[in-house]
């Protein structure tokens, strides 16, 4: 307590050090013995002085007795600082001499000593000029949290200029007051500070103070802190209460099957055990029948039944008692935990909201090209996860050329959609427009594209993933909380994913591109009687659904890992959205991607450690979801549906 009191003395009066006539040498000579020679113990007499002196090369000197660094010249005693040939004056810093191995004595401090160096060290550096030794001795006491720490914090408060670590010790410190505050108000007032805070650290404090002990009598002790009286069997099981009766002495102990064995040993007379054959006892019952002779007999101790166990158990109670005597303080951080947990739930279900949001978004990028492929023309288009992958490979390379991150994405974006509308125009001029009505080999033959466009890219770039790098606007996340966080790409792929739902609504409702192409949906032979092409309208709508698939490559990609097979790792979720949403329909694939975005987030929160069964249940629970309703949450009207 002293120490602390003159370390907060020290602290708030700056002059203090100028003015002493003592210097550092004359205090190590004052304690030479403890200071050669310490001891985990004795040590504190040493730093308390250290600490009054308000020196400033007291530091110095501190740390290099912790790191061993310290000799004692044999001739006269003095301590100076050695640093491999050179001897080093403590109080003025300079170099004295040579040193000198056959006239010095170096301190050695063990283990102990030097954690108690360290303790006063990051007292000294609370409020030391360099505001790394500042924030290097606030993580130092957020490690530790000791009673001895809250003093020297609260003092160098005051004056600390960094308004961020200025902040943070006023939150250590109301942390350290809730567990060691001087008085029962202090405490709790800190407490009740800390119940908006839903950080794990100060979950941590207020867990400390509700610690609890295990207790048994027959009734409940006056004068103590109970937290809650426990129901044996149902609050604990059967055999640890017993175990604790027996622990505290208030019930003999269970008598195993091995000590029944080695009981009968030691009691064997001739050829019989209390009267029973050895030869019969080779069955548990028998060998229990024979112990309990013995222990009429006063031989050994008696077997406990089930009866006597029920007995013991019932005449007892079990409780918890809080470590923390107050009651004021421990009702008052139960009721701040309970606070905290409660908020830190709804925090998690809003993050995990965030999350299915964010997954949702990704899932319609990757559909809705498909959506206008498969959902609008009835092309199976196996290979629309690799567009995906072109246009990922694309931003990838436009990196290569215009080291501006920000500039490149605004370049692959364009640039992509080119590449995937031309790669989709002439796959469908040279492979699907031959193979229109007919399913199977339309899926057969883009599969087969998509096993080619893989390896292809294989052969130009590898096989190791390859960096897509977003802007250094996008690194980092958007943090609410301790528990509500979302990354800034998560958040560019999700505003991405709503203005690519406005651009595509606006051309297929408010263009003649889009006219044309609902009315070849509709209906192909009345809307070539009207003048439309319907074969220029088929590739122009693949080429449109290739294209949006490589927009969203440029943006899965700043997400996710680029290579070749990444569009395998969409395809399948592709499918489900626009089957579950509804084939043919915007808004439905927007619905399916939320649908799946949502259920896929909420089973692996429900079973977080096996990510491949969460998906296995969800495919199941869509196959489920299309048998009760096969057209999809927003099934097409009129004679489209009926197609």
């Amino acid at each position: 307590m002293l120490r602390r009191l003159l370390l907060a003395l020290t602290l708030c009066v700056t002059p203090f050090a100028s003015v002493q006539a003592q210097s550092l040498q004359d205090i190590l000579q004052t304690h030479a013995d403890e200071v050669l020679k310490p001891g985990r113990r004795s040590v504190g007499v040493v730093l308390d002085d250290l600490v009054a002196s308000g020196l400033p090369q007291a530091v110095t000197f501190l740390e290099a007795w912790r790191d061993r660094e310290i000799v004692q010249r044999d001739a006269d005693g003095l301590f100076f600082k050695a640093i491999e040939a050179d001897l080093i004056d403590l109080d003025t810093g300079d170099v004295i001499g040579v040193a000198d191995n056959n006239d010095l004595t170096a301190s050695r401090p063990n283990g102990g000593v030097r954690r108690a160096i360290g303790e006063a060290l990051v007292q000294f550096q609370l409020s030391d000029p360099d505001i790394t030794k500042r924030r290097a001795a606030v993580e130092a006491i957020a490690r530790g949290m000791e009673a001895s720490q809250l003093e020297p914090l609260q003092a160098s408060i005051e004056g600390e200029m960094d308004p961020t670590l200025k902040a943070t010790k006023i939150r250590l410190a109301g942390m350290l007051s809730a567990r060691f505050g001087g008085t029962a108000e202090t405490r709790i007032a800190a407490i009740n500070d800390l119940a908006g805070d839903l950080s794990v650290d100060v979950r941590a404090v207020l867990n400390q103070v509700l610690t609890t002990t295990p207790s048994v009598a027959t009734d409940l002790p006056d004068g103590r802190n109970i937290a809650r009286v426990l129901t044996p069997g149902i609050d604990l099981a059967e055999d640890d209460a017993y175990s604790q009766l027996v622990a505290a002495d208030l019930a003999p102990a269970l008598i195993d099957a091995d000590a029944v064995r080695a009981a009968l040993i030691e009691n064997i007379t001739g050829d019989t055990v209390g009267g029973f054959p050895v030869s019969a006892l080779n069955t548990d019952a028998a060998r229990a029948q024979a112990y309990a002779a013995l222990a009429e007999d006063g031989l050994v101790a008696p077997l406990i039944t089930a009866e006597i166990k029920t007995t013991a158990l019932a005449s007892h109670l079990f409780f918890e008692t809080y470590d923390e005597p107050n009651a004021d303080i421990t009702d008052a951080a139960k009721a701040a935990l309970d606070a905290i947990e409660s908020k830190v739930a709804l925090s998690q279900a809003v993050d995990l909201g965030l999350d299915a949001l964010s997954l949702a978004s990704i899932y319609f990028l990757a559909a809705i090209g498909l959506a206008i492929t498969f959902g609008v023309m009835g092309v199976i288009n196996m290979a629309h996860g690799e567009f995906i992958m072109m246009g990922a490979y694309t931003g990838f390379v436009v990196q290569l050329f215009v080291p501006d991150y920000t500039l490149s994405i605004l370049i692959a974006l364009p640039l992509a959609f080119a590449v995937t509308f031309g790669a989709g125009v002439a796959m469908e001029r040279l492979v699907i427009r031959h193979l229109y009505h007919r399913p199977l080999e339309t899926l057969l033959a883009t599969f087969g594209i998509s096993i080619a466009l893989q390896q292809l890219a294989k052969n130009i770039f590898g096989t190791q993933a390859r960096p897509l790098t977003s802007p250094a606007w996008l690194d980092g996340a958007l943090v609410f909380n301790d528990v509500i966080a979302i990354s800034y790409i998560r958040i560019a792929i999700f505003v991405m994913a709503l203005i690519f739902l406005g651009l595509i609504l606006y051309v297929l409702n408010r263009t003649r591109l889009g006219l044309e192409v609902r009315a070849v949906t509709q209906n192909p032979g009345m809307a070539a009687s009207m003048g439309i092409n319907p074969d220029r309208i088929n590739m122009l709508t693949f080429g449109l659904g290739s294209g949006i698939a490589g927009i969203a490559g440029v943006a899965i990609g700043l997400y996710a890992k680029v290579t070749s097979e990444m569009g395998a790792d969409y395809i399948v979720q592709s499918f489900m959205t626009v089957v579950v949403g509804g084939v043919g329909n915007v808004w439905g694939t927007l619905a399916g991607a939320s649908l799946i975005g949502f259920l896929q987030k909420g089973i692996e929160w429900l079973n977080p450690s096996n990510t491949l069964a969460a998906q296995t249940y969800m495919i199941l629970f869509i196959i489920l979801f299309i048998q009760f309703r096969p057209k999809g949450i927003v099934a097409q009207k009129g004679r489209a549906a009926a197609d």
